[in-house]
């Protein structure tokens, strides 16, 4: 009866060892398996600066902010021509009246150059007499990001692309109704996407 008994219960404390132990190994697995799958959604979706831009229609890119910041100098100075990047990265200023869009006059969308947000609309563009690109207005509010500007030993509003942080010029309270506001921006940090029916090819100035 004892060895019985005694045969009995090692064979309940082996069964139960085992359950627990397939138990155990389930549960690893499972937790693997979570490891794995949630290491393969990383590498295939990745980082909001490391993914791939997506293009528009239009060839422009559209990317996540995080993307443009982690963009470094050198890459930077690979994808901007040397003038564009003076101004966009330098904050530069190019000269009165040499900027391909100061006498601009056709219809569309100027986006930034460095990375394609769109920024103003023909819409609002004005001669303002200077020598520059001048709007009233940016296309959204959220298109532009505003800083104080104290070099050169003057106050002034820094004007700088809200996506990528490319400088674009400066904003003044000399401008026409309906805002009196003058974007005074710079044409190597801008490109005039044209509305549809306008010739590709610029007027004479």
């Amino acid at each position: 009866m004892k060895l019985a008994m005694t045969t009995t219960a090692c064979l309940m404390t082996i069964l139960i060892t085992a359950a627990l132990l397939a138990s155990g190994c389930d549960a690893d697995n499972g937790s693997a398996k979570e490891k794995t799958m949630n290491n393969k959604t990383a590498s295939a979706t990745g980082s909001a600066g490391t993914q791939a831009c997506v293009l528009n229609p239009d060839g422009t890119p559209v990317c996540g902010e995080e993307h443009w910041k982690a963009k470094t100098d050198e890459e930077w100075r690979k994808t901007l021509t040397p003038e564009q990047y003076r101004v966009a990265r330098q904050a530069g200023t190019e000269r009165a009246f040499t900027g391909k869009y100061w006498n601009e006059h056709r219809s569309g969308t100027y986006v930034c150059a460095a990375c394609g947000q769109p920024l103003f609309s023909s819409e609002t563009k004005f001669d303002s007499g200077t020598g520059w690109p001048s709007f009233w207005e940016p296309i959204k509010k959220e298109a532009v990001s505003t800083h104080t500007d104290s070099a050169y030993g003057m106050d002034r509003t820094e004007v700088k692309c809200s996506q990528c942080s490319a400088h674009l010029g400066h904003v003044f309270d000399d401008g026409p109704a309906p805002t009196g506001l003058r974007y005074c921006m710079n044409s190597a940090v801008l490109d005039l996407k044209l509305a549809e029916g306008q010739k590709s090819e610029a007027p004479k100035k």
